[in-house]
């Protein structure tokens, strides 16, 4: 087991020697109370010298690995634990799906490796040095700026760069909310009925419950939220998940008075209100009131999630709360993630990877109506044409729907019902389809696939 440390160059050799004799203790290759070779005797066998084991064996000891006695030997001391599993990825990704339409995942292909990459080398080009220090937490400056003017232009925000903190993706922008709203003694926050089950997780975690608050065609109900007693309401005003509709201009009024009679505070989640198809999007809630609104957003549907960057624009009366929740949290985001994405908005390449994303999600939405017109006759699709996801609601005699999922699991199709987020169980099957990362000519045979499941 040692013999490949005594191979490698001599400036090497004796680190290589010490590494290999702690991974043989730690694997439990060498075991404890195993005795060693004396240094003259593995010097020979290694063909080394014998000051270079006898250093190996003078660190080791030092370290735990080994335990000696003067003139009477070497051991294998019992210190050290055999090392445990290699790493595990437990990034969530369908196990071997033939189709998969849980909504949710963007297509990763259309990320501009090459428009990033030029981005990149100009930012490490030009990026001084004070800025590689710990940053303000709440970002960049330069970020903060072009995020302000990129929200106000496209989602009619009232975005001030001062108040604008750069997070982790909306997961971070929740939990720092959560914990803040904690802070101030609030228990429990609304969040919609049928909804996302992500924002129930994220508010736990910081010790805020919540409460499950009923939709109708128009949005949040109004009595149940008044009634419900919460003064702060998780929302997805612009294309609501999973419904698929968009808050009524009325309904939007109702929810800014509610928390305006109250001082409550409206969360508002705009998780992919770029993407509309038939008319330009409907502007986000904050415009309307950014004293009772915090607003957040990230690049996980136009980009990539791994990318880990979103914004959260706070009222003025949680800002300084809610920084210093973030500066404890990670001192704030990387530097030179934030410099890239700050230069890749400022020279317009977000804006046209938003119009690439556009054309490609409406072509991919069409092709998924199409295919369930063809194969699924009198299929109702409901919501507004947006985002990466619809509802298809199958006629009656395609259920009853735990069958229908039950077999379209086993032919190997990954697909959600809307009772899955909260979604009232009626008859027929409602299905929440994802297709923004699949080809039109996958999501023509996942259509087909749950087609065989109906006729076979």
């Amino acid at each position: 087991m040692l013999l490949p440390a005594a191979s490698v160059p001599a400036r090497a050799r004796g680190r290589t020697l010490q590494a290999a004799l702690r991974e043989a203790v730690r694997s439990g290759r060498l075991a404890p109370g195993a005795r060693l070779p004396s240094s003259r005797e593995l010097a020979a066998d290694l063909g080394v010298s014998r000051g270079l084991v006898t250093e190996a064996y003078e660190q080791l000891t030092a370290e735990g690995y080994l335990r000696s006695d003067r003139g009477a030997g070497t051991w294998v001391g019992g210190a050290a634990r055999a090392a445990g599993p290699r790493a595990r990825d437990l990034a969530p990704r369908p196990a071997g799906a033939r189709a998969d339409f849980v909504p949710g995942t963007p297509d990763l292909s259309l990320f501009p490796r090459a428009a990033w990459a030029a981005a990149q080398r100009g930012v490490l080009a030009e990026l001084p040095h004070h800025a590689l220090g710990y940053p303000d937490p709440r970002g960049l400056p330069q970020l903060r700026t072009a995020l302000a003017e990129l929200l106000t232009r496209r989602r009619g925000v009232v975005a001030d760069p001062e108040r604008i903190v750069v997070v982790s993706g909306v997961a971070q922008a929740m939990t720092l909310l959560g914990f803040v709203l904690h802070a101030r003694g609030v228990r429990e926050v609304g969040v919609e009925k049928p909804g996302s089950p992500e924002h129930s997780a994220l508010y736990a975690s910081a010790g805020v419950g919540t409460v499950a608050l009923p939709l109708d065609e128009e949005g949040l109900a109004s009595g149940p939220l008044e009634a419900s007693g919460v003064r702060a309401v998780v929302t997805t005003p612009a294309h609501q998940f999973p419904s698929g509709i968009a808050y009524s201009a009325r309904r939007r009024v109702e929810l800014l008075d509610w928390a305006r009679s109250m001082d409550g505070l409206v969360i508002e989640d705009d998780y992919d209100g770029d993407f509309r198809y038939d008319r330009a999007p409907v502007g986000a809630l904050q415009g309307l009131d950014p004293d009772h609104v915090a607003y957040t957003g990230s690049v996980s549907k136009s980009l990539a999630p791994g990318l880990r960057l979103g914004w959260l624009l706070v009222p003025a009366a949680l800002s300084e709360e809610v920084v210093e929740r973030k500066r404890t949290m990670d001192l704030g985001n990387p530097v030179v993630d934030q410099a890239l994405l700050a230069r890749f908005v400022e020279r317009g390449d977000y804006d046209r990877q938003l119009r690439r994303c556009q054309r490609a999600y409406r072509e991919r939405r069409d092709a998924l109506l199409s295919a369930l017109e063809e194969d699924f006759p009198g299929t109702r699709v409901t919501g507004i044409a947006a985002g990466l996801h619809v509802i298809a609601v199958l006629p009656g005699r395609y259920g009853p729907q735990d069958h229908f999922l039950a077999r379209t699991a086993e032919r190997g199709v990954a697909v959600r019902s809307l009772a899955h987020y909260g979604g009232a169980v009626e008859d027929g099957v409602r299905l929440v389809l994802g297709y923004a990362h699949l080809s039109p000519a996958r999501i023509r045979e996942g259509v087909r696939l749950m087609a065989e499941v109906v006729r076979g």
